[in-house]
């Protein structure tokens, strides 16, 4: 068996680590927390969206982040709509996200959409965006849903083949509430990777059920070398009831250096980081490998 040789790491904390939260956190604090990372290795970021600020509002001042971020970095931002994108390209993004769910249900709670008029969004944004811009697509609740409870491996891959098919530069499977194990990614991935290439395939793995190292191994089995994470496990969704943070970027980072697989991070130091941002804002600070790694270091 052969893993990749390098896996390429997005930190997702900026965006979907703090959407969830009730406290606003000041655009100083969020922009700091990306040039801190930035300090650590991470060099691409899901920092930002440009959605509705009535329904997310932590996510309302994307255009003042991206401004205030100092470090030479990829930002993304999360669009739903053609509204969205111009706002995006409005602050000098050229990188983008977009999504759609795998669950009716979830699609309508986190899109007030269906499945089918999500695609089309997804698809009008794709024609009108400049050349220049590239986009990854999001298929949410690939292997389970809240409302719905387990989803059709091959209705995810059909998602992901088409928006291959229309334009996104990769697709990545978002495993929205952590109940999946490596049984539920072996599945899903063994239709995926039937129709789309894998170098353009990533995952999004929560960690609400302790699994999400496990189905990362799994994914690195299947060569997958695209990979989400938030630093401190910092997290959740919305529209995700009992969703934690995605897989820990330090727990990650941990995995992949037992290895042998390059990525770039310097897990010490993206651990120091989050801490400092968790303590600041009063957040729970979740990485087990983070708390060996602070405790080591403290101990010299």
């Amino acid at each position: 068996m052969s893993f990749p040789a390098r896996v390429t790491i997005t930190e997702s904390s900026p965006r979907d680590g703090l959407q969830s939260l009730g406290a606003f956190i000041p655009t100083e604090a969020k922009a700091r927390l990306i040039d801190d990372l930035a300090a650590a290795g991470i060099t691409s970021f899901d920092a930002v969206s440009f959605v509705s600020p009535r329904w997310v509002p932590q996510m309302a001042d994307g255009a003042e982040v991206v401004a205030a971020v100092t470090a030479d970095v990829t930002l993304g931002g999360l669009v739903p709509n053609l509204k969205g994108l111009e706002k995006g390209l409005e602050a000098g993004l050229t990188h983008f996200g977009v999504v759609t769910a795998a669950s009716e249900a979830f699609c309508q709670a986190n899109l007030n959409a269906t499945v089918d008029e999500s695609m089309h969004r997804i698809r009008s944004i794709l024609f009108e965006a400049p050349e220049h811009v590239t986009f990854r697509g999001y298929v949410s609740t690939a292997t389970h849903c809240p409302f719905e409870g387990e989803q059709d491996p091959d209705w995810v891959a059909h998602l992901a083949e088409t928006l291959i098919e229309w334009g996104v530069q990769d697709v990545y499977l978002g495993e929205t509430i952590g109940k999946a194990t490596p049984y539920h990614v072996e599945r899903l991935l063994a239709e995926v990777l039937d129709r789309v290439p894998v170098e353009r395939v990533g995952v999004h793995f929560h960690d609400t059920y302790g699994q999400a190292i496990a189905n990362t191994v799994t994914a690195l089995e299947h060569g997958v070398d695209k990979m989400d994470s938030s630093a401190g496990g910092l997290g959740g969704c919305p529209y995700a009831p009992g969703a934690m943070g995605n897989v820990a970027t330090e727990d990650l980072v941990w995995l992949l250096d037992g290895m042998g697989i390059e990525h770039g991070l310097d897990g010490l130091a993206v651990a120091r980081v989050a801490k400092a941002f968790c303590d600041a804002h009063g957040l729970e600070y979740q990485s087990r490998a983070g708390r060996a790694l602070l405790a080591a270091a403290e101990r010299g």
